[in-house]
């Protein structure tokens, strides 16, 4: 293997440049220092701890929550040429005993291995006799009660930093707000380690939201924007999963359902179909999705509102992974918003972690009935904060009525301010409307200046303004501090009116009129050839036994019918194409262009 970085870039994994922050974060790594990544789905994380692997002496130790997830990993980097491996519960003895022979004779760059293994005495004292130069935590959240996914297996997993203190651990994640970065931080025992926080925005992926009336209607109208293009539906319900895959085929879409009730083989035979584009519709529970690298996937629908942002987030990453444009649908209504909250009341958790999963399921209501920029939602959600539109969500594209509401701002951040910030978002209305409620004469708030300053406005009113100024990031709710409302650094320039403040009007809900968005490529390229590479490339897959997009991903087959090479160099300028690539399929690849 090349020792040098750029090198590595270009001749292992093909491409001629790297993206935003991920040379810092090579660069950080292979100095010693521990890290935390935080970038979403689709950002090029993977290479943030390969591209070390290979630079670097000795053996890089993966940690990842699936076994797919690591599988699918492996084998992108066996067809590149690259020494790696996972070790795992399915492997067989022989399988077992070979990898054991390659770490023996120092013959693997990269091993992955699941939280429960590394934890394992056994696995750490063998640890102990190999040279091991790196340690990366994928899906890094887990860790967290403050996560979207927490698991207890990844809590384990500081044991890293207490039995090798001076190896450097980089713990990467796509979805992780401000405390949930933090408390990665302290449950992994990081040692002074410096976060890499990458724009939460997805630019390529137009965010809609619709109420959930007439989804039916509404599907099938979306999905006739998307023929033969590859899409997900998330269901909350198995059932709904069933009953939704049994229409859609009955009106001759190719679709099939995933979900955990479903035995091994049916899931995997769905799940492959799914990779190779023999279907182009699943719809599924959230036990599909984690691990599904097809860089194809153009849309996103969840027929139920998730039960946080993370996850909603995490999920619409799974479309436009290859940069292309993709859309996200996602339906919500008060049905789904009470039968999310029952599964947090009639859990099993802790009042705490209840609390928690509450406070950010409301936060996810509140997104569903945003009525500003919703990728500013989301970014301010995990502190990012942004005051411009995007112009990629429904709200930016169609934007309601505006109102000035600086004045309307400048009330709340004058009770936020003058009751130190102790205000949940109940109470901060309840003071601005004069309420004389037992808790407001309790804490002596109708003594205070701001008590009544917006007596005139209705409830309803001030709840969609109050939850407006938090979208655009000029209010905040600390979720470690009982959901109560801060300030943020916006906050000062609208109290000083160097930030003027729009308000959507106050509207009473109703279901909005369907949003064509169309999207353009921008890549001109010869679509017989295209189609012809994709069936060369499916043929190439099923011999190998991968998914066609660790062959090559469309993009780069786009980028080929674009530039239709004629030689050996003209092939390997193009991205995704690296030596082993070019070895492997160069000959073939150049045929079908000529």
């Amino acid at each position: 293997m090349p020792s040098s970085v750029q090198t590595i870039l270009k001749e292992v994994f093909g491409y001629n440049s790297f993206r935003l922050n991920q040379a810092k974060i090579i660069d950080h790594v292979m100095d010693g220092h521990d890290t935390l990544v935080v970038m979403p789905t689709g950002g090029g994380k993977s290479l943030c701890y390969q591209v070390p692997a290979l630079a670097m002496d000795g053996l890089t130790i993966v940690v990842s929550p699936l076994i797919a997830l690591m599988q699918d990993q492996v084998n992108a980097l066996l067809q590149l040429g690259v020494s790696a491996a996972t070790f795992h519960s399915n492997l067989s003895m022989e399988e077992s005993s070979s990898i054991n022979q390659k770490l023996h004779d120092g013959k693997l760059k990269l091993l992955y291995v699941s939280p429960e293994k590394l934890s394992s005495e056994g696995f750490i004292r063998m640890l102990r006799t190999y040279k091991v130069s790196l340690f990366a935590i994928d899906e890094a959240h887990c860790v967290s009660t403050w996560g979207n996914d927490f698991r207890p297996d990844y809590v384990r997993l500081r044991i890293i930093k207490e039995q090798f203190p001076n190896i450097p651990v980089v713990a990467l994640t796509a979805t992780a707000d401000s405390t949930t970065q933090d408390d990665i931080l302290v449950q992994l025992k990081l040692s002074k380690p410096k976060k890499f926080i990458n724009s939460f925005e997805r630019k390529n992926i137009t965010q809609a939201v619709s109420p959930g009336k007439e989804r039916l209607k509404q599907i099938y109208n979306f999905i006739g924007k998307h023929q033969g293009q590859a899409g997900i539906v998330y269901c909350l319900s198995r059932k709904g999963t069933e009953s939704l895959a049994e229409k859609l085929e009955s009106r001759g879409l190719q679709a099939d359902y995933y979900h955990a009730g479903r035995s091994a083989e049916d899931r995997a035979r769905v799940q492959q179909a799914f990779q190779e584009d023999s279907i182009d519709i699943i719809c599924a529970t959230i036990a599909f999705g984690m691990g599904i690298d097809k860089p194809n996937i153009r849309w996103v629908i969840h027929y139920n509102m998730p039960k946080n942002l993370e996850a909603y987030y995490q999920e619409i990453g799974r479309s436009g992974r290859d940069g292309a444009p993709a859309e996200a649908l996602l339906f919500y209504s008060w049905a789904d918003m009470s039968q999310l909250s029952r599964f947090i009341t009639e859990g099993n958790a802790d009042a705490t972690f209840k609390e928690i999963q509450t406070a950010k399921l409301e936060r996810m209501w509140q997104y569903a009935n945003a009525q500003s920029c919703r990728t500013n939602f989301i970014l301010n959600y995990f502190g990012e904060y942004r005051s411009e539109g995007c112009g990629h969500c429904d709200n930016c594209i169609y934007p309601p009525q505006f109102i000035d509401g600086t004045t309307y701002a400048k009330m709340a951040l004058s009770g936020v301010i003058r009751c130190h910030e102790k205000l949940t978002l109940q109470v901060l209305m309840d003071l601005l409307k004069g309420s004389y409620k037992q808790e407001i004469r309790h804490l002596a708030l109708d003594q205070i200046k701001t008590f009544g300053a917006g007596r005139e406005l209705p409830y309803p009113h001030w709840a969609s303004y109050l939850n407006q100024m938090i979208n655009l990031g000029i209010l905040r709710i600390d979720l470690a501090d009982g959901s109560k409302i801060k300030t943020t650094p916006l906050s000062k320039p609208v109290l000083t009116d160097e930030l003027p403040v729009s308000l959507a009007q106050y509207e009473k809900p109703q279901v909005k009129k369907e949003k064509k968005i169309k999207h353009e490529e921008n890549m001109d390229y010869d679509s017989s050839l295209f189609d012809q590479l994709k069936k060369w490339r499916l043929g190439k897959a099923r011999v190998l036994k991968v998914p066609p997009y660790v062959i090559m991903h469309d993009r780069t087959l786009k980028a080929i019918a674009a530039a239709k090479p004629s030689d050996d160099n003209q092939l390997l300028n193009i991205d995704g194409i690296g030596k082993a690539k070019l070895e492997k399929f160069g000959a073939d690849i150049l045929s079908l262009v000529n």
